[in-house]
């Protein structure tokens, strides 16, 4: 699923393509598009025509459109979400969910989703430490690329679980952004296995670790983040290439660019993690 380099790209292409742009229709093709939605086809719809576009918006994983009237359109866009931005008469997609056009006749905003496992659904915004922020994800943590992020703070919640550091790292409530991928990045370069105890960390590996993660994803957003296939795209359909340049996630059997050890993967949460044994030797015991 996309993470925070790979939701940023799209942030940032609905900001130059959609913000300060009135709505005048909304079409829902699917109706599991808005099911996150509980009032219906009907009322979404309603509700945003009219409605001026005034940003958009993200923390961590968790993208929105913040509009005129006091609420957003949240976006999950699951394992194979797209915002794409297409000129009007553009040949609808095979898999087009939603569309939303615009008053001044210009380029139209699309939902397209394959596995239908994302959606769009209004909800309403909450201050949530001086942060306007859709109220279903009110509980995510700040990001590492949040002006307001608070390093040692975030290091003191994951030190406080009792549980694998990779498992810490994934809880969106303690730092958020960092998916299953940046995770074992930040994993590697700071040569920390993801089943080290979390509250066994010193302030220093936590320091480094979460600088990691921050830096890794820095690096990924510069060249439009992950795309392993043609469903992460940004909202003109390019995919990004940092899977180029990593070194853990994806890289089984592959040398360790740091000491030539071929990298290993693990069965983790019904996924996958990839480390260097040596680089990364496995806690001897996880407590």
């Amino acid at each position: 699923m996309p993470e925070l380099p790979e939701v940023e790209v799209v942030r940032a292409g609905l900001e130059a393509h959609v913000a300060g742009r009135a709505v005048s229709k909304v079409e829902v093709l699917h109706p599991r598009a808005i099911r996150r939605h509980a009032l219906g086809a009907e009322d979404f719809t309603g509700r945003l025509a009219g409605v001026v576009i005034e940003a958009a918006r993200r923390r961590g994983k968790y993208l929105w459109l913040e509009l005129s009237h006091g609420e957003a359109v949240l976006a999950h866009l699951g394992m194979s979400g797209q915002m794409l931005v297409q000129p009007e008469g553009t040949p609808d997609e095979k898999h087009l969910r939603v569309r939303i056009r615009f008053d001044d006749d210009g380029p139209e905003l699309r939902f397209v989703d394959q596995r239908t496992f994302g959606g769009l659904a209004l909800d309403d915004l909450a201050d949530v430490e001086g942060d306007l922020l859709p109220a279903t994800i009110a509980h995510i943590a700040r990001d590492p690329m949040d002006a307001r992020f608070d390093p040692a703070a975030a290091v003191k919640a994951l030190r406080s679980r009792r549980t694998e550091v990779k498992r810490a790292l994934l809880d969106q409530t303690l730092v958020s952004g960092v998916g299953n991928i940046y995770a074992d990045e930040a994993l590697w370069r700071t040569k920390l296995h993801g089943t080290r105890p979390a509250d066994k960390l010193t302030n220093a590996q936590g320091s480094a670790l979460l600088a990691a993660a921050g830096e890794v994803m820095s690096a990924a957003l510069a060249v439009g983040g992950t795309s392993f296939d043609a469903l992460y795209v940004n909202v003109n359909g390019q995919s990004g290439y940092f899977s180029r340049s990593l070194d853990a996630y994806g890289q089984e059997g592959l040398p360790c660019r740091r000491c030539g050890t071929a990298i290993r993967r693990e069965p983790f949460m019904n996924r996958s993690s990839y480390s260097c044994p040596k680089c990364q030797p496995r806690p001897r015991s996880s407590r």
